[in-house]
């Protein structure tokens, strides 16, 4: 018989003692589109994206780069670095962000 509370503790550990990084995004167009700009972007990378329904959570090992041009073209129309701010639940890591990318990263790596 497993006991729950090892169970959580040991997934609470594994989220604990990662380096993954990046957003977590409302889920809509724009959470789709970040998340189709993050594999085109991140070449070699592992991409994770986990739809949760109501958000979607973008993740990469390290370092995650967004270009606002790659969005762009994903949604199809233009798009500001600021709507990212509107539609950002929440991220891991620490985050650079300026008008024409955002960069999700660890300066220290456990």
């Amino acid at each position: 018989m497993t006991n729950d509370r090892s169970q959580i503790s040991s997934e609470s550990d594994r989220a604990l003692h990662n380096n993954m990084v990046g957003p977590v995004v409302r889920a809509g167009d724009v959470a789709t589109a970040i998340g189709d700009a993050a594999e085109i972007d991140n070449p070699g990378k592992e991409i994770k994206i986990d739809d949760k329904i109501a958000y979607v959570r973008i993740a990469a090992e390290d370092e995650l780069i967004i270009k606002r041009e790659t969005i762009e073209e994903c949604l199809g129309r233009p798009f500001r670095m600021q709507d990212l701010e509107v539609n950002l639940s929440s991220f891991a890591g620490s985050i650079d962000i300026n008008s024409d990318r955002v960069r999700f990263y660890f300066n220290r790596h456990l």
